[in-house]
């Protein structure tokens, strides 16, 4: 069961607005529609297609996952094609397993994102939408399936949505997949049935995506946020967040202390978010992985750091998944390394080279450190190996997924070679490298 974690009151609440309303029964409409719902679709049936991309373009809402597009840029390439069919993606597939800020955000309020996949699809021409979800759990799809029907039956999407004369089909789609499905060219190939591997860009998905036709892939958070906007107006959602970073995001926190899904606003310190979950508790704070298991290691003195996307790039991280894992100082940063190197290198296609076999390599590297098995040059190699596959990445799993060891490189290269020329582990857990000396008494196998 989600746990949502509690926020300051000056905070504002976007996504899960109407969360604590539909507690009872979160698939309920009819107590959705009393709190709001679908207010923010009869706006852009008034604003009309052009005014609603206006209107979301000048909010400066960007996509949630991945590099964080403007969304209105995508709506409007999207509406300008040439193309006689056009399509909305709504991406809650979860790809990163650890994280269920989309599945959670459906199960608290699911009609905020159909609400905000129908003004998509509405404002861009779109006829068909879709909604991507994990298919593992069949009541799940099914469910979702069920509110669909609900949401047509009162005119909120099919034939006629809201009375605008304009069609928008809805259809919930469960995929199985790696977590690379998280890309939108690798999520468009698995909608159409084909192997899930990216493709070049450009040309862009709104230029030609799913049926080579033009098509939106926005996550569940970003459409969430779409009827707030509506129903508010863009300046109200631009004074949220940071300057270039309006509103806000959900972010999955896990550490020591505690854990939980917390709805932040936008350019809040790194801090302040872990002190959420409770922080490190009383081991110390040595570490946060951020952005998931493409993410990035960052030592406790960047607490200060912006939750922007631009912000944690430069500091050698990304929102990515949206969770932040909080390690205290019985944690290996060089053996997490390997382990999400690991991860990262069997979740990947092997459609380049570069992430085929120079991921691997990577991952092998990390292996014979943490067994004590280093080779002479290893540290210049995971260096090569890291700039090398982001610098010729052909998706932004290849590209983040040198995340790990690259921060490692910048931020805890002390660890590392206490590994690499010292043949200790100052955590206690990598074997049978020696433990040492103020961790022995963690015990070599932690």
């Amino acid at each position: 069961m989600t746990t949502f974690l509690t926020t300051p009151a000056a905070w504002p609440s976007i996504l899960l607005g109407r969360a604590a309303a539909l507690a009872a029964d979160p698939w309920d409409l009819d107590a959705a529609v009393r709190g709001g719902a679908f207010e923010g679709l009869r706006a852009a049936v008034r604003h009309g297609p052009t005014g609603t991309i206006a209107e979301i373009a000048a909010s400066g809402l960007r996509d949630r996952a991945g590099a964080g597009f403007a969304a209105g840029d995508a709506w409007r390439a999207a509406a300008s094609a040439d193309a006689s069919q056009r399509y909305v993606v709504a991406n809650g597939y979860d790809a990163d397993p650890a994280s269920q800020t989309g599945a959670a955000l459906l199960g608290a309020d699911p009609w905020a994102v159909l609400e905000g996949l129908v003004i998509a699809a509405y404002a861009t021409g779109a006829t068909e939408a879709i909604l991507a979800v994990r298919g593992e759990d069949p009541a799940v799809v099914a469910r979702l399936e069920g509110a669909v029907a609900e949401a047509e039956a009162a005119g909120f999407a099919g034939d006629d949505v809201a009375g605008s004369g304009r069609r928008v089909t809805v259809t919930v789609r469960g995929l199985q997949g790696s977590s690379m499905l998280g890309e939108e060219t690798v999520l468009i190939k698995a909608l159409e049935g084909k192997r899930a591997a990216p493709d070049q860009q450009p040309p862009y998905p709104t230029e030609r995506g799913l049926f080579d036709q033009p098509t939106v892939v926005n996550s569940v958070a970003t459409l969430a946020a779409v009827p707030w906007i509506l129903g508010n107006g863009a300046a109200a959602f631009g004074a949220t967040g940071v300057q270039g970073a309006p509103g806000t995001a959900l972010v999955q926190l896990r550490g020591p202390a505690g854990a939980g899904i917390a709805e932040v606003p936008l350019g809040t310190p790194l801090g302040e978010i872990v002190a959420l979950a409770g922080g490190a508790g009383s081991h110390g704070l040595k570490a946060l992985l951020v952005g998931g298991p493409t993410g990035g290691f960052l030592p406790a003195s960047a607490l200060d750091t912006p939750y922007t996307n631009a912000a944690l790039r430069e500091a050698g991280a990304h929102i990515g998944s949206g969770s932040v894992v909080i390690a205290d100082d019985r944690a290996c940063i060089v053996d997490l390394a390997r382990l999400l190197t690991r991860f990262a290198s069997d979740q990947a296609c092997g459609k380049s080279i570069p992430c085929r076999i120079g991921l691997r390599r990577l991952a092998e590297i990390g292996e014979r450190v943490a067994a004590g098995t280093p080779r002479a040059g290893d540290a210049q190699l995971t260096a090569d190996l890291t700039h090398d596959i982001a610098a010729s990445a052909l998706c932004d799993h290849e590209r983040t997924a040198t995340y790990a060891f690259a921060s490692v490189l910048r931020h805890f290269r002390s660890e590392l070679d206490d590994h690499l020329l010292r043949s200790t582990c100052p955590a206690g857990v990598c074997t049978p490298i020696a433990v040492a000396g103020g961790a022995a008494s963690r015990g070599a196998s932690a």
